[in-house]
């Protein structure tokens, strides 16, 4: 959802996950504190692709468990915004 905000929004071409909450916080769609959480999740998502083999079903079952709450805050404040600014989404790009 952040990569659509950041291309269809604005037109930033964002490649890398960890790209995307640096350019939403530069364009004011989140916080300082999102962009935070936001970087940490991105950071996260690539070990999970490129280190799978290094994380326990124990490790993976406790983060689902215990911080599902920081992917609903990071979706819950990108909704917030779309739902503010659809005037913004160019859905031609």
């Amino acid at each position: 959802m952040g990569r659509h905000i950041a291309a269809k929004g604005f037109g930033d071409a964002v490649t890398e996950y960890k790209e995307i909450a640096q350019a939403l916080n530069r364009r004011k769609v989140i916080s300082a504190s999102d962009l935070e959480l936001m970087s940490k999740l991105a950071g996260y998502r690539n070990r999970l692709v490129h280190f799978y083999h290094d994380v326990s079903t124990d490790e993976l079952f406790e983060i689902c468990a215990s911080h599902l709450g920081d992917v609903e805050k990071i979706a819950n404040a990108l909704r917030f915004w779309l739902v503010k600014n659809p005037n913004i989404m160019d859905e031609t790009l």
